[in-house]
């Protein structure tokens, strides 16, 4: 028995699906303590969009720290901070044209979540939220009641109450307009449920199973919200910072949310940060009526203002669409003729192969599995996990990306192979 199983705690999952000891990290690839190589097609659950220990990023955490520079700061002013909300508003905002405050929350995406819905509670005066089948927002208990994953939820030991679950767009309820069915609600006065103070989404449910919001959808959504005074939140926490291609999900929407809710990746090197995007009229917050302890972490400030300028040097919006052109091919071309019942889905650098169909509900596993003994680090995602979930950095290699593509390919047909299921 290990270390790690005599004394850390059973909750422990991601090394139940990778057990081996990493102990380095270089750009898309992991090295475990044997010195074995792994790609990464899993990029931190999407906290390292960047890569492992970019060299960009790290050597300005470096200099940081070589300075004798604040370390811990709470909410005070600090030149780190004050560095990175510069290069956010001149390299994110202003030329998107969103006028947006930033709040700092706590370390994790959870606490951003929390902080956005209570701002909404506050700001309309009303309790409820509605948010949708598929969704994931976080852990905590506010978050949670907005998370649709039964068996997530069953872990509060509490009811999970003032939120009301509407279809996504597309999945297992594909044939019903959500938007209209959300119309009826707010208009009838028989319906049963009250006027929210927000709408909560992400416009790509990751690990809802790689569910991909149509634009038009996401438009009568916008619409909607403010023609019945709703806020409009967007969970851009695993979805946002590149991860579609653009920094934000929604632009290819054209949308504006009232509030953005980002984590993960902001900090551009795998440091804990979180970032509430608010429009100002919405800034109705007390002095210190929602903080945290390590809402100020300056070497994340140090490294996220250092991605942003990372982002534009390196062009890594048009690599992250090249990318998903070579994705989007392969899946179609040498995935999806192994079997009729799977399906593809998704976006910039963030695809779904599911398999709910297959025969075998333990074959997504089985492939994971094997994909990870063949030196790729694969998780899976959606109801049941089904889905086969591609993920990673997205400063990847064209040749890293093609050698990760054919493990799972060689993984799926040795599975799919058992039930002489492959295609001739």
């Amino acid at each position: 028995m290990s270390i790690f199983e005599e004394l850390e705690s059973n909750v422990r999952s991601y090394c139940r699906s990778f057990p081996v000891v990493f102990d380095k990290a270089k750009d898309e690839y992991l090295y475990a303590d044997n010195g074995r190589e792994y790609l990464d097609f899993f990029a931190g659950a999407g906290a390292l969009n960047y890569g492992h220990n970019n060299e960009f990023i790290k050597e300005k955490i470096i200099d940081y720290l070589k300075s004798d520079r604040i370390m811990h700061g709470l909410d005070m002013y600090t030149k780190a901070k004050e560095d990175f909300i510069q290069s956010f508003s001149s390299l994110i905002l202003k030329p998107r044209e969103l006028d947006y405050k930033l709040q700092f929350c706590g370390p994790t995406g959870t606490n951003a979540v929390e902080a956005a819905l209570k701002l909404a509670r506050k700001v309309t005066g009303r309790t409820g939220v509605f948010t949708f089948m598929g969704s994931f927002h976080g852990m905590s208990m506010g978050s949670l009641a907005v998370t649709s994953n039964k068996e997530s939820r069953a872990g509060a030991g509490l009811p999970l109450g003032n939120a009301t679950f509407f279809p996504y767009d597309g999945g297992p309820f594909a044939e019903l307009d959500t938007i209209w069915y959300l119309e009826q609600v707010l208009r009838d006065t028989h319906s049963g449920i009250d006027t929210p103070a927000a709408v909560i989404l992400e416009t790509v449910q990751a690990e809802g199973g790689i569910n991909v919001a149509g634009v038009e959808w996401l438009r009568r959504l916008r619409n909607l919200c403010t023609e019945h005074g709703i806020l409009l939140i967007a969970d851009d926490i695993q979805v946002g910072c590149g991860r579609t291609g653009p920094f934000f999900s929604f632009e290819r929407a054209g949308i504006t949310p009232d509030m953005v809710v980002l984590s993960k990746s902001i900090s551009g090197y795998g440091l804990p940060m979180s970032l509430l995007l608010l429009k100002p009229e919405l800034d109705q917050w007390a002095p210190g009526e929602h903080n945290g302890t390590f809402r100020g972490n300056q070497l994340a400030f140090v490294a996220a203002k250092a991605a942003l300028e990372y982002r534009r040097e390196s062009l890594l919006e048009e690599q992250v669409m090249h990318k998903e052109a070579y994705i989007r091919q392969f899946l179609e071309q040498e995935i999806m003729p192994l079997h009729p019942a799977l399906t593809m889905r998704g976006i910039g650098l963030i695809w779904g192969i599911d398999m709910a169909g297959v025969p075998d509900p333990e074959a997504p596993r089985k492939i994971a599995k094997l994909c990870f003994e063949n030196g790729l680090i694969i998780e899976r995602a959606g109801r049941n996990d089904t889905v086969i979930k591609i993920m990673p950095p997205l400063m990847i290699s064209p040749a890293a990306l093609k050698e990760g593509c054919e493990i799972i390919l060689a993984g799926m047909k040795t599975v799919l192979g058992a039930y002489n299921l492959v295609a001739n």
